[in-house]
């Protein structure tokens, strides 16, 4: 269930969550700090971002991402797996947000 009609596009990052628990895998993906996002909501995207043989954990990517929800569950950001996706090195995310050199959210 669509909580935010918009889509929105953000960089995103894979990371090893501290606590797996009711997760699926151990690399997941969350928006990078400095995003319209808080970096506790989790993001659903293709799983060739969390391959970690294509992309190393820390890898930050540009989607598109819609907030949702489960019924019955909690929020999150859906990414379709048909959609195009970048890679933004550490310097273009820096460029881009120099509030975040050198600090986490």
């Amino acid at each position: 269930m669509a909580t935010d009609a918009a889509y929105h596009e953000i960089v995103v990052e894979s990371f090893y969550p501290a606590n797996t628990a009711g997760l699926h895998g151990p690399v997941h993906v969350r928006p990078a700090n400095h995003q319209i996002f808080p970096q506790t909501l989790l993001v659903q995207c293709p799983k060739e971002l969390v391959d970690t043989k294509r992309h190393p954990v820390g890898t930050k990517f540009r989607l598109k991402v819609k907030l949702t929800d489960r019924k019955g569950g909690g929020k999150y950001l859906y990414n379709s797996y048909k959609w195009k996706y970048d890679v933004v090195s550490n310097e273009e995310f820096e460029r881009l947000y120099p509030q975040s050199h050198g600090r986490a959210t």
